[in-house]
Order: structure tokens, then C-alpha cells, then sequence
């Protein structure tokens, strides 16, 4: 068993303190918004609905399908007849009429946004939502619009089957008969 010199302890511990004292911060300081870290563009902040500016309406057409497989059942919605439809401005039936998630309970887990067929949902980089009251984490149609709009621009988004979830309306077919 090899005794160590207590002095050159000492030394080897203090020379560990002013290595670590001269050297760059590795953390960033959260509060100051000039020293935050820049969010990688695969980060997965809480859900945000998308917006289709062809058309200017929402790509969600309510069909429920996130509401069914959220795990926590913080969502909510409501579909309504599409207007726009009826006087042949758009392809889409129906259109989203409400939608509210409340955000205290969601796990950000992305799996509305997997079982989406619409391209409809995203998960956004919004992370600062706090509240002060346990219930006011709720964020409606025009708040999770917005969000979506924000995190579109930010990153020149574009949907992942654009010809399918496309709201322009297709041109008439040609009948045969006419030619």
C-alpha cells in the first residue's frame, strides 16, 4: 500500500479547483435570452396545428383521431361543415370548429402527431407555457394556431403529403363524352 504526501494532495486538489475556475461555462444561463442554447429543429416542444395558407384555413378537418390516442386525454375538439367547401374554394368537408389541449397534462410523447393523416399537427418548440393556476394551461384553436403559424415560419415547414392534404379544390374532370 502506497502513503500518500498530504501536501501534494493539497496541491493536486487545488490545481483541479483553478483548472475548473479559469476555464469556459459548459451551462447556459436559462433566464437571460441572449445566452440560451439554440433548440435543434427535431426538438419536440408541445403540439401546435398547422395552417394551410393555399387555402387559409386549418389543415384539421377534426376527425379525432389524435383526441382517441392521446394516452393522457388532454385533448379536446369539434368539427363543423367547411363553408369554404360548399362554395368550392377548398377540398376539405369538414374543418376543425374547436380544439383545446391542456398542456399540464400532455407528455409531449408525438403521437398525435404520428396517427394525424392531415399533416394537421405538429410538435412545436414552445416549451415556456407556465401558469400560475393548476388549470390555466389550456390553449385553444387561435392560441395552437398561432403556435403553428410561429413554428411553420421558423422552419419554411411544408407538409409531408402535400398532394394528398392539399385544400385546393381539383380542377373538374373532363367527361369522356365532350371530346
Amino acid at each position: 500500500m502506497k502513503i500518500q504526501n498530504p501536501v501534494l494532495g493539497f496541491i493536486n486538489g487545488l490545481m483541479v479547483t483553478i483548472r475548473s475556475t479559469l476555464r469556459r461555462p459548459v451551462t447556459a444561463e436559462y433566464p437571460a435570452i441572449e445566452k440560451r442554447l439554440p433548440l435543434s429543429n427535431r426538438y419536440m416542444g408541445f403540439p401546435a396545428l398547422t395552417w394551410d395558407y393555399d387555402v387559409e384555413e386549418p389543415y384539421c378537418t377534426g376527425c379525432m383521431v389524435c383526441v382517441r390516442e392521446c394516452p393522457t386525454q388532454c385533448m379536446s375538439a369539434q368539427m363543423k361543415d367547411n363553408p369554404q367547401h360548399e362554395k368550392g374554394l377548398s377540398r376539405r368537408r369538414k374543418i376543425i370548429e374547436s380544439f383545446e389541449i391542456n398542456l399540464g397534462r400532455c407528455i409531449l410523447c408525438g403521437i398525435c402527431v404520428d396517427v394525424c393523416n392531415f399533416d394537421a399537427i405538429e410538435m412545436s418548440h414552445e416549451y415556456e407555457l407556465s401558469k400560475y393556476q393548476r388549470n390555466a394551461n389550456r390553449v385553444n384553436l387561435n392560441q395552437l394556431l398561432d403556435m403553428g403559424v410561429v413554428y411553420q415560419n421558423k422552419l419554411q415547414w411544408t407538409p409531408k403529403q402535400p398532394q394528398k392534404n392539399s385544400g385546393i379544390p381539383l380542377p373538374p374532370k373532363q367527361s369522356e363524352d365532350s371530346s
